[in-house]
């Protein structure tokens, strides 16, 4: 990094931070919050994955996932524009694994998922169906935003590292 570049470190360093944050979020429910709710009658674990989903639309959370999402942005732009080297190309595949692969499939595949899941009503017998069908689809693009938030950390951290 050079010094003609003030904007790089402080940049970077928030949007590896957001990436860093969304991961362990998402790496959490991949881990343990989905198996456990998959543990409990059907009824209701659909109760309390309407209740997370619809807790989730706070200030605090969509600042940090929206936040991130503005932040990979400027920093990859910034970088693809005004960087050379690892400072250009690692920022910018940051941010295009954090766009692409956690924010889009955030938009297309999960919240589509909650809306869904979020009209059933969880006493009705054939929602527990449905509730074994949204667990494995939600989940697997969990695992992709999980994957993908966590691999735009990498990327921010090493554009951050010795050399770069």
């Amino acid at each position: 990094m050079n010094g003609a570049e003030p904007w790089f470190l402080p940049l970077t360093l928030c949007a590896l931070l957001g990436c860093a944050l969304m991961a362990g979020v998402f790496f959490a429910f991949s881990a343990f919050v989905l198996r456990g709710l998959a543990v409990l009658p059907p009824e209701r674990g659909i109760a309390a994955m309407q209740s997370v989903n619809a807790a989730a639309l706070t200030p605090l959370f969509l600042a940090a996932f929206v936040g991130t999402a503005l932040l990979c942005a400027l920093s990859g732009g910034a970088s693809a524009l005004l960087a050379a080297g690892q400072q250009r190309w690692l920022p910018v595949g940051g941010a295009l694994l954090y766009l692409l692969g956690t924010f889009l499939v955030t938009a297309a595949g999960n919240v589509p998922l909650n809306n869904a899941l979020a009209s059933l009503d969880p006493a009705r017998p054939e929602s527990a169906a449905e509730w074994s069908r949204y667990r494995a689809r939600w989940s697997a693009w969990n695992h992709v935003r999980t994957l993908t938030s966590l691999a735009a950390t990498a990327c921010f951290a090493l554009a951050l590292g010795p050399g770069a």
